[in-house]
This record gives structure tokens, C-alpha cells and sequence, in this order.
């Protein structure tokens, strides 16, 4: 079972929000098997931007975190076919692009889960289903997941 990880999760792990998220994100980044995370290459070019915006770091200094991110975990790219896929998402069920584009890359990858708090929690597409971690902690597969 592989899961997807949003740019907010990564986000709180680097300290950008509220210290309950962070330490939430944290945690649960450290106990995921390496293995089965996936990182959408667009979530590294959001969290530079976020980074770089709100946490006040040079672009050096977070290129140095984007890159241990990759170092740390798999990273797709985003193709023509995903990208197909994130437009019917927008015209189908109105989500925002770049939210699409990374549920798309998600499912192009087989993963089962998206972990994020920005799209509706439980909605299902091509088999990934959207889970916030920071509200549905007791997810039976998430638990499992993390043991």
C-alpha cells in the first residue's frame, strides 16, 4: 500500500504553521515506511515556494531542503497522461489544478492513499482515497500503515 503526501504535510514538517500540525506531521513523516511514500514532484516545487515565502528562506538554503526530500523519498513526475487526468478532475469534480495534478500523479503511481487537508476527506478517484491525518488518525490502513 503506498500513500501520497500533500505539500501541507510536508509544509508542517518544516515548521511552516501552527506547532499541533508540525509535531503531527513530523510524526507521522518519521513512522511511514520510506518505502511506500511518494512525493508528487509538484508538492516540492509548492513547498519551495512556501518556503521560501513564508518561512523567509534563501533559495539556496531551500533547495538543500527540496533535495533531501528527494534524497528521503520517491518523487514522480508529472506527465502528459496525468496531466489529462488532473483537467478532468477540475472540470468533473472541481478541484483546483494543481490539488488535481497531484491526486492524478498519486493514482498514476498506485498509491492507495493521498494524505492532505486540502481536498475533501474520503473522496475516492482511480483508487486513492484522500485521508487528513490531522482528523482521521484511527484509519484502520494508516495504522496498519504505520506499525
Amino acid at each position: 500500500m503506498r500513500v501520497a503526501l500533500d505539500t501541507n504535510i510536508l509544509a508542517y514538517a518544516e515548521g511552516v504553521g501552527d506547532a499541533g500540525r508540525c509535531d503531527a506531521a513530523r510524526s507521522l513523516i518519521e513512522r511511514l515506511p520510506s518505502g511506500k511514500v511518494l512525493l508528487p514532484a509538484q508538492t516540492l516545487g509548492e513547498l519551495f515556494r512556501v518556503i521560501t515565502a513564508k518561512k523567509g528562506l534563501s533559495a539556496p538554503s531551500a533547495r538543500v531542503i527540496i533535495l533531501g526530500w528527494g534524497d528521503a523519498f520517491e518523487v514522480a513526475d508529472s506527465s502528459w497522461t496525468s496531466f489529462q487526468s488532473a483537467l478532468d478532475l477540475v472540470a468533473d469534480h472541481q478541484l483546483q489544478i494543481w490539488d488535481a495534478l497531484i491526486m492524478a500523479v498519486a493514482a498514476d503511481n498506485r498509491c492507495r492513499f493521498l494524505m492532505t487537508e486540502d481536498l475533501q476527506e474520503g473522496f475516492t478517484w482511480r483508487g486513492v482515497t484522500v485521508i487528513n491525518p490531522f482528523t482521521q488518525t484511527d484509519h484502520p490502513q494508516i495504522v496498519s500503515l504505520l506499525k
